[in-house]
């Protein structure tokens, strides 16, 4: 197996940030689950859900999975990654791990890094490496 890389962007369709626990000197938690069209031109689909966290002047951190749908070297199927980032104000990174595939990317490995400004809205730029069995 030779490790590919894909350079992408999805198109953010929907972005739904919710609080769940807000604390009196302004840091809160908050539920994410944003939903992602047309990655590697079309071929892709995604949901991202996240679980956020705010400091009182905006940064964060968060944990998240993201279920990718779609055809990848012309092998239909999906994969799950688990990941974390931050988000220092300006930039948002994110650095994600595949742990399942199924269909016709079961067995698919590899990582990938999501580095975004608002600058990208309503893009989600992603950097995946990847094998396939």
């Amino acid at each position: 197996m030779a490790k590919k890389t894909l350079t992408t962007k999805f198109e953010i369709k929907s972005w739904d940030e919710q609080p769940y626990r807000e604390l009196p000197d302004g840091r809160k938690f908050k539920r994410a689950e944003v939903v992602l069209t047309g990655g590697a031109d079309g071929a892709l689909d995604a949901t991202w859900e996240s679980v956020l966290f705010y400091e009182a002047d905006g940064t964060g951190s968060y944990v998240g999975l993201m279920h990718v749908t779609g055809t990848l070297d012309g092998r239909e199927g999906e994969f799950v990654m688990e990941g974390s980032g931050t988000y220092d104000g300006t930039e948002a990174r994110i650095k994600s791990k595949i742990i399942s595939g199924a269909g016709g990317l079961a067995g698919i490995t590899g990582t990938s890094q999501h580095v975004s400004t608002h600058a990208d809205y309503p893009h989600w730029p992603m950097k995946l490496t990847y094998e396939l069995e």
